[in-house]
């Protein structure tokens, strides 16, 4: 049971947290007393976060469009007239595949929306959030963020990037007292990762049973982890309970020594 009280009316922006993890996110800031606003790409995703969970604010935008964020960021002002936390969620799959195989389009498209989405919202967020309460940014990574990935080169060079960008950008804000870390998800179970699966048994020509079982299996702990997991990791680093917890990798993987 959550007891800390940090979070309570904190003014937070989850980026495409109207689906998936940042769903699971959004709820989980809620749940702490939060308020929230998401946005993400798919219209229909942001009814249903509404619908679901009255009183968080819905704007549609896609990160990796400048004039999409500065237009984020107006209407974050207009509903919150500030911010203190951001939560830089929003990130693609990107392709699979060997790299004689990869389009530039495919590539840029991933590099695109994992860390330049994230760059151009803290450019606009560390304004704002230098007038917030005990402000902080969380950027979301990968445990291919920390570990190569075959197969999946753009991805895994998208998210050991986030860990270069966190890390420079702890150093550049702790004075001004805001804290930066990132999460590292192992395989997250739900349709994302499936998808991500049922791709690479097509590129390698396995069974989708046995590659399957090579995501499951590749934790300590022998199993995925939850998109829960992960907002609550998140729900931590954005709380008072994190204080000193800075320029760190937050790494929730079941302990995963390689990657399939």
């Amino acid at each position: 049971m959550w007891k800390d009280e940090s979070l309570a009316g904190k003014r937070v922006l989850v980026t495409a947290g109207a689906d998936g993890i940042g769903l699971e996110i959004t709820r989980a800031l809620v749940e702490a007393g939060a308020r929230v606003a998401v946005c993400d790409v798919a219209g229909d995703s942001l009814e249903r976060v509404v619908a679901q969970l009255p009183g968080v604010v819905a704007i549609r935008a896609d990160v990796s469009k400048e004039n999409d964020v500065e237009a984020l960021f107006q209407a974050v002002d207009g509903a919150f007239g500030g911010l203190d936390v951001l939560v830089n969620n929003a990130g693609v799959a990107g392709p699979t595949g060997g790299i004689e195989t990869l389009s530039l389009t495919d590539w840029e498209r991933t590099l695109a929306v994992n860390i330049t989405g994230q760059f151009l919202c803290a450019r606009a967020a560390v304004p704002r959030l230098r007038q917030g309460r005990s402000p902080s940014i969380v950027n979301l990574s990968s445990a291919a963020g920390h570990l190569g990935m075959p197969g999946r080169s753009a991805y895994s060079a998208s998210k050991w990037a986030v860990v270069g960008f966190t890390k420079s950008l702890a150093l550049e804000l702790g004075a001004d007292g805001i804290r930066v870390n990132t999460v590292l998800p192992g395989a997250v179970d739900g349709p994302r990762i499936r998808a991500v699966i049922a791709a690479k048994a097509e590129s390698l020509g396995k069974p989708l049973e046995e590659v399957t079982r090579n995501y499951t299996s590749q934790a300590a702990l022998q199993r995925m982890v939850t998109m829960r997991d992960i907002a609550n990791m998140v729900r931590f680093l954005c709380s008072d309970q994190a204080a000193n917890v800075h320029g760190q990798e937050m790494v929730v993987d079941g302990l995963t020594q390689a990657l399939s």
